[in-house]
């Protein structure tokens, strides 16, 4: 999709390069022996980019949605797609919770072959709960900002993201 306002454009943006590394991500692990894997430097960098993703990306992108997006979208009248996605952001935040302290050890080289393999299955439900929310918001959330907000409301918005 082509968005014209500056924060649907940039959230766009920021889930592709996310779709990017979660289809690396679900690869990587998907292909992870159950035993040995600790060794391996590839799938460590991997890790180290999940738990860089788990770090950054997740709450940033997720509290800025709540605060600034799903507010203006209940007051709409479009409150049920903002509750459904802060339910799914509640849900992807336990798992990242779970994972980061495994990924941080899986990046490091010191996580046991009983570590990654609930890294694997944590990383791997990790995936499919972002990409099905990441379609959801692509579909639903970004076509709403760009009726809902106005080109001072999106600009304001644009900066603070960027700048958070």
């Amino acid at each position: 999709m082509n968005f014209q306002r500056q924060v649907s454009h940039a959230l766009d943006d920021e889930h592709r390069t996310n779709l990017d590394l979660l289809g690396r991500i679900e690869q990587a692990f998907a292909r992870a022996p159950r035993t040995g894997a600790s060794r391996d430097p590839d799938l460590a960098k991997v890790a180290a980019s999940f738990a860089r993703h788990l770090e950054q990306d997740v709450n940033r992108h997720f509290d800025f949605e709540e605060r600034e997006l799903f507010t203006r979208l209940a007051d709409a009248g479009e409150g049920d797609i903002a509750e459904l996605l802060t339910e799914e952001h509640a849900a992807i935040r336990a798992v990242a919770d779970e994972m980061l302290p495994l990924a941080r050890a899986a990046a490091a080289g010191s996580l046991d072959d009983e570590g990654w393999n609930a890294l694997k299955v944590g990383a791997l439900e990790m995936v499919e709960r972002q990409v099905s929310h990441i379609q959801k918001e692509t579909m639903a959330l970004l076509p709403m900002l760009e009726d809902l907000l106005d080109e001072d409301t999106d600009r304001e918005l644009a900066f603070a993201y960027a700048a958070a």
